[in-house]
C-alpha cells in the first residue's frame, strides 16, 4: 500500500510540474503562432507547415526506433539493471546518429525533388521552400538526438527538467518572432535558420543536464549485436504503427496541398497548433502515468498495471473534454479573438480533429502497456492495418469529389474502429479485462459527455455571437463538465478521495 500511496504521489506532483510547464508553453505558443503567422501571411504559412510535413514523413522512420528506446530505457530502469542501462543508452545514440545520416540523405534526395516538382507551391516561393527543408531536416536530426535523453528524463521521472527545458525552447521560439520583424531579409528563411538555432541550443541543454545527473548518460564505445537486434525488432514493428500515425496527419496534409493548395495548409497548421496546445495537457498526464505502467509490467504487478490503465485511459479523456466544450462551442468567437487573419476551413477543421483526438486517447495507455510486453507483432499488425485506412479513404474520397473536411470524418470513424480493435488485442496479450474497460471508462465518458453538452448547446442555440455569449459558454462548460465528471465519471472511492483533498487544501489555505 506504501509503494502504491508512493507512486500516486510521484504522479500526481510530475502532473502539476509538466502542467505547470504545459501553461506557460501554450500561452506562448499560442501568441506566437499568432505573430508569425500575421508576419509570414497565410501563404507563406502554409508552405512552411506542408514542406515542413515532409519532413515530419521521415519520423515514420524515426519514430519507431524512438519508441523502443523509450521503452527499454524504462524496462531495464523498473528492474534496477544499471549496467545493461548504459548500454541501451549507447546503443540507442549510436542507431540514432546512423538513422540521422540515412534522413539527411533521403530529405536532400527524393524530399528535395519532391517539394520542387510534385507539391503545389507558388514558383516564385520554390527557393525558400527549399531553405525550409534543409533547416527542418537538420532540425529534425537533432531532435533526433536528443530522444535518448528525454527517455532517460522520463524513465527516472525528473518532470521538473523536463519542464524547464520545455519553457525554454518556447521562450526562444518567443524570440524568434521577435528577430522575425527585424529581419531585413526573407520572413520564410529567416524563420527557418532561427528554428533550427533553437534545436541546437535545446540539444546541447539535454545533453548537458543529463550527463550530470544520470550515469548512463555517460556514452560509452559498444557494439552488442544481440541488443541492437532485439532493439531494432521492436523498433521493425513499431514502424508500422508510426507510419499509420504519420500517414494520417502529415500524409493527408500533403495530400491536402496537391488537391486543395496552401491556403487550406494554413488551416490546417492553425488547427494543429491548437489541438496541440490542448493536448499537451492530456500528454503531460500520460507522461507522468506511462512509467509507472511499464514499471509495474516489469514487476509482475498487472492487477496495478491493469486499473492504472483504465484509469489513465478515464482522466485523460475527462480532461481532453474538458478543454476543448470551450473550444468547441465558441470555435468561430474564438479564432476571431486569437487571429488577425482565419483562413478558410479553419472552424471545421479544429471540430472534427477535436472530436477525433478524444477517440485517439482512449487508447494511449493501453498502447503503453502493449509496448511493456516486448511482443507486439499482433498488435501492431491489427492496430495500424485499421490506422492506415484514413489516407485511402481520403484520397478516394478527394478524387470523387468531396470537400476537403471529410478526410476528418474518415478518420472519426477509422479511430472508432482501432479503439475496438486495440481493446480485442489486449485482452489477448495482456488478458485485459475488455468489460472493466468499457464499464470503468467508455460507459463514463459517454455519460459525462452527453449531460455536459445540454447547457452550452441551449446557449449556443438561444444567444447571438458576442463577448457577453462566450463568457456565459466557458462558464457553463467548465461548471456543467465538472459536475458531471464528479457525480457520473468518478467512482464513490474517487470522490471520497478529491473531497479529502479539496478539504485539506482548504484547510492549509486557512492556515
Amino acid at each position: 500500500m506504501a509503494d502504491i500511496s508512493s507512486n500516486n504521489k510521484r504522479i500526481i506532483k510530475n502532473t502539476i510540474l509538466l502542467y505547470s510547464r504545459t501553461i506557460v508553453t501554450m500561452i506562448i505558443s499560442l501568441f506566437t503562432s499568432r505573430i508569425i503567422l500575421d508576419a509570414l501571411g497565410v501563404e507563406d504559412y502554409g508552405i512552411y507547415n506542408v514542406v515542413g510535413g515532409v519532413v515530419t514523413m521521415f519520423s515514420v522512420i524515426s519514430g519507431a526506433m524512438s519508441s523502443s528506446i523509450s521503452r527499454f530505457i524504462t524496462f531495464e530502469l523498473g528492474k534496477n539493471n544499471k549496467e545493461k542501462l548504459q548500454k541501451i543508452f549507447s546503443t540507442s545514440i549510436n542507431i540514432q546518429i546512423f538513422i540521422s545520416i540515412i534522413i539527411i540523405i533521403l530529405g536532400e534526395t527524393i524530399g528535395l525533388w519532391f517539394v520542387t516538382n510534385i507539391m503545389s507551391i507558388p514558383t516564385n516561393r520554390i527557393y525558400a521552400a527549399e531553405w525550409v527543408l534543409h533547416c527542418s531536416l537538420f532540425s529534425f536530426c537533432l531532435n533526433l538526438l536528443s530522444i535518448p535523453y528525454n527517455a532517460c528524463i522520463i524513465a527516472h521521472e525528473k518532470m521538473s527538467a523536463f519542464a524547464y527545458i520545455s519553457i525554454l525552447e518556447v521562450v526562444l521560439k518567443l524570440i524568434i518572432v521577435y528577430l522575425l520583424y527585424l529581419s531585413p531579409f526573407d520572413k520564410l528563411q529567416t524563420y527557418s535558420i532561427l528554428f533550427l538555432c533553437v534545436a541546437i541550443i535545446i540539444r546541447i541543454t539535454y545533453g548537458i543536464y543529463c550527463n550530470r545527473h544520470f550515469k548512463e548518460c555517460h556514452y560509452i564505445k559498444v557494439h552488442d549485436k544481440s541488443l541492437i537486434k532485439e532493439m531494432t525488432s521492436f523498433a521493425g514493428w513499431t514502424f508500422f504503427t508510426n507510419a499509420a500515425y504519420i500517414f494520417n496527419t502529415q500524409g493527408i496534409n500533403i495530400l491536402m496541398n496537391l488537391f486543395f493548395g496552401v491556403t487550406v495548409n494554413a488551416a490546417r497548421g492553425i488547427t494543429v497548433q491548437v489541438e496541440s496546445a490542448v493536448m499537451k495537457f492530456i500528454n503531460d498526464f500520460t507522461t507522468a502515468i506511462n512509467p509507472q505502467i511499464t514499471k509495474n509490467y516489469a514487476t509482475g504487478n498487472i492487477e496495478l498495471m491493469n486499473n492504472l490503465i483504465c484509469k489513465g485511459a478515464k482522466y485523460s479523456y475527462f480532461l481532453l473534454f474538458f478543454l476543448s466544450l470551450p473550444i468547441l462551442i465558441e470555435t468561430n468567437y474564438i479564432l476571431t479573438l486569437w487571429l488577425k487573419i482565419t483562413p478558410d476551413y479553419t472552424a471545421l477543421f479544429l471540430r472534427l480533429s477535436l472530436i477525433g483526438s478524444m477517440l485517439t486517447i482512449l487508447g494511449n495507455t493501453g498502447y503503453t502497456a502493449c509496448m511493456a510486453t516486448g511482443v507486439i507483432k499482433r498488435y501492431v499488425l491489427w492496430v495500424t492495418s485499421v490506422g492506415c485506412l484514413t489516407l485511402p479513404i481520403s484520397w478516394i474520397a478527394f478524387k470523387m469529389g468531396a470537400p476537403v473536411y471529410s478526410t476528418y470524418i474518415a478518420y472519426i470513424f477509422t479511430y472508432i474502429l482501432v479503439d475496438i480493435v486495440r481493446l480485442w488485442i489486449m485482452k489477448g496479450l495482456l488478458n485485459f479485462p475488455i468489460m472493466m474497460f468499457v464499464r470503468e471508462v467508455i460507459y463514463k465518458c459517454l455519460w459525462v459527455t452527453c449531460i455536459s453538452l445540454i447547457v452550452p448547446l441551449f446557449i449556443l442555440k438561444n444567444l447571438e455571437p458576442s463577448f457577453i455569449r462566450f463568457l456565459y459558454s466557458c462558464f457553463f462548460c467548465i461548471l456543467s463538465t465538472s459536475l458531471s465528471i464528479y457525480i457520473f465519471g468518478l467512482s464513490k472511492n474517487e470522490r471520497t478521495f478529491l473531497k479529502a483533498k479539496i478539504i485539506n487544501m482548504i484547510s492549509k489555505l486557512k492556515k
